[in-house]
C-alpha cells in the first residue's frame, strides 16, 4: 500500500474500487443488479404500451368496441379517458425509474462502504443509468410499440386496467392539480395578449362607419383562440339523449319534439355515452316496430376535455369529420355537449334555423347599459353580449359558468327575488328565483363600460 500512497490518486481509487467490488460482492448486490434489469424491462414494457395505446386509429377503436375479444374491449374502455390512462402509465413508469436510480445508489454505497461516494463514481453511475433508462426503457420500446401497436395493447390492456384502478387516487389528484395549473397560470400570458388585442381593436373601431355587427364579428375572431369548451358547451342538465333500452316507437315522439339531427345515446346514465344516433340513419326504418334494433345504427362518440380550446376543437372536428363532441372532465364524468354550430357561432354570431324559437332567447336589452338575462345564460355569452372582457368574473366564479351560478357565489346562497348585489362595476338585481336556483337577473353595466372606455 505504501507504493500506492505515493502513486497516482486516480490509479489508487480504481484499484481500491476493484478490491472492494471483489471482496464485498454478496448475494444482495447480485439481487439488486438483477432487480435493476427486471425494472428496466418493466420500464420498456410500459413505454412500449404507452406508444401502442395512443397509436391506435379511430377505425381500430370502433372495431374494438364490439369485439368478442375481452382485451380489445378493455382497450376501448381505457381509451375513453385517455388522460387518466396516460397519468396511470406515467405514475407507474416514473416509479420504476426512481426505483432503478435508488438501486444504483444502494449498490454504489455498499461497494464503497459509505454514503460519501467519489465524484467520478456518481457521475459515471448517473450517465450509465440515464443511458439505460432513456435508450432501452424509452426510445427502443416506443419505436417498437408504434409498429406493433395492436398486439402490444392487447397483451398489456388487462394489466393496465388493474393498475388504473390501483393508481386511481393518485391519478385523480395529479389530473386535478394539472387542471388548476393550466387554468390559472398557463393561460395568464395568453389573457394579457388578448386584452392588448382588445384595446387595439377598440381604438381602431371608433369610426362611425363600423357597425355593431362588424365590431362583434371582429371581437369574435380575436377571442376565438382563448375560449375553452367549458365556457360555451351545453351543460349536462340540458343535454337531450336517448337510452339504449328504449324502442324505436318510444324514440319517434322525442325526435319530433326535440328537432335535433344528432342525439347522444347512453347506457344507464350520461356518464356512459355509447355513441351518437344520426336521425337521418333512421329515415329508412320509420315503419319498423319495437323489435327493430336501432342501436346498431349508433356511431362512435367523440369525447373532448372541457379545458380544450375551441380553436383546437374546430381542427379536430374538421379532421375527424364529426359535428358533435361529448364533453368530459378530468374524472371522465360527462359535463356537457358541444356542436360544430356552437363553435362557429363564436365568430359569426347566432345561427338560427327553422327549429329555433323565441324560447331560445337568453336575454333582453332594456337600454344601452341594462339587460335582463336568463339564469342559465353562460358567463361567456353574458360578457359577449354586454361587450366586457371575458375574464371579468374569473376571480370569483370558481367552477360556475352561468349567471345563476355567479349569483349563488356572490350571495353565498340562493338569493330571493328583489335582492341586489354589486361586483366590480356590475350591479345585479334578482328578477325571478325559487328555492333551488336563480331564473332571471337584471344587470346594469354602466360603471363597468365607463371604466373600460377610460382604460382604452
Amino acid at each position: 500500500m505504501e507504493s500506492l500512497d505515493s502513486g497516482d490518486p486516480l490509479s489508487y481509487s480504481l484499484l481500491y474500487f476493484l478490491q472492494q467490488t471483489t471482496s464485498l460482492l454478496r448475494i444482495e448486490y447480485l439481487a439488486a443488479i438483477v432487480a435493476c434489469f427486471f425494472l428496466l424491462l418493466l420500464s420498456a414494457l410500459t413505454s412500449g404500451a404507452e406508444a401502442a395505446f395512443f397509436a391506435l386509429s379511430e377505425q381500430e377503436l370502433a372495431r374494438y368496441k364490439g369485439s368478442s375479444h375481452k382485451a380489445e374491449r378493455t382497450i376501448y374502455t381505457l381509451l375513453q379517458n385517455p388522460r387518466k390512462l396516460q397519468a396511470t402509465i406515467l405514475i407507474f413508469n416514473n416509479a420504476i425509474n426512481v426505483s432503478i436510480i435508488t438501486l444504483f445508489a444502494y449498490v454504489a454505497w455498499s461497494v464503497f462502504g459509505t454514503t460519501a461516494v467519489p465524484g467520478w463514481a456518481v457521475v459515471s453511475g448517473m450517465l450509465l443509468a440515464t443511458f439505460f433508462i432513456v435508450f432501452f426503457g424509452e426510445v427502443l420500446p416506443k419505436v417498437y410499440g408504434n409498429k406493433r401497436g395492436g398486439a402490444i395493447a392487447r397483451n398489456t390492456a388487462p394489466f393496465f386496467a388493474v393498475l388504473q384502478t390501483i393508481a386511481a387516487p393518485i391519478s385523480k389528484l395529479l389530473l386535478a392539480f394539472s387542471g388548476v395549473i393550466e387554468e390559472r397560470y398557463l393561460s395568464q400570458s395568453y389573457r394579457h395578449t388578448i386584452e392588448e388585442l382588445h384595446h387595439s381593436l377598440d381604438l381602431s373601431l371608433t369610426n362611425e362607419e363600423t357597425s355593431p355587427e362588424e365590431r362583434r364579428l371582429l371581437r369574435g375572431i380575436v377571442n376565438f383562440g382563448s375560449i375553452t369548451v367549458r365556457q360555451i358547451m351545453r351543460p349536462r342538465s340540458e343535454v337531450a339523449a336517448f337510452s339504449l333500452q328504449e324502442t324505436l316507437p318510444e324514440l319517434l315522439p322525442k325526435i319530433l319534439d326535440w328537432g335535433y339531427s344528432r342525439v347522444p345515446v347512453y347506457a344507464r346514465s350520461l356518464d356512459r355515452v355509447e355513441g351518437i344516433l344520426y336521425i337521418k340513419d333512421l329515415l329508412p326504418h320509420l315503419d319498423k316496430g319495437p323489435e327493430f334494433r336501432w342501436q346498431d345504427l349508433v356511431r362512435l362518440p367523440f369525447f373532448v376535455s372541457e379545458d380544450k380550446r375551441i380553436s383546437e376543437l374546430l381542427n379536430e372536428f374538421q379532421a375527424k369529420h364529426v359535428h358533435m363532441a361529448i364533453v368530459v372532465n378530468h374524472a371522465g364524468v360527462t359535463t356537457g355537449l358541444l356542436t360544430l354550430e356552437d363553435v362557429v357561432e363564436e365568430i359569426v354570431g347566432e345561427i338560427n334555423d327553422e327549429f329555433d324559437d323565441d324560447e331560445d332567447i337568453i336575454y333582453s336589452q332594456l337600454d344601452e347599459n341594462t339587460f335582463i338575462f336568463d339564469g342559465k345564460t353562460s358567463l361567456h355569452d353574458f360578457c359577449k353580449i354586454a361587450e366586457v372582457p371575458f375574464g371579468a368574473f374569473d376571480e370569483v366564479k370558481g367552477r360556475h359558468e352561468t349567471v345563476a351560478g355567479l349569483m349563488t357565489v356572490l350571495f353565498d346562497r340562493v338569493p330571493r327575488v328583489g335582492e341586489e348585489v354589486s361586483y366590480n362595476g356590475f350591479h345585479f338585481i334578482v328578477e325571478s328565483a325559487d328555492s333551488k336556483r336563480v331564473k332571471r337577473v337584471k344587470v346594469d353595466v354602466t360603471s363597468k363600460r365607463e371604466y373600460y372606455q377610460k382604460v382604452s
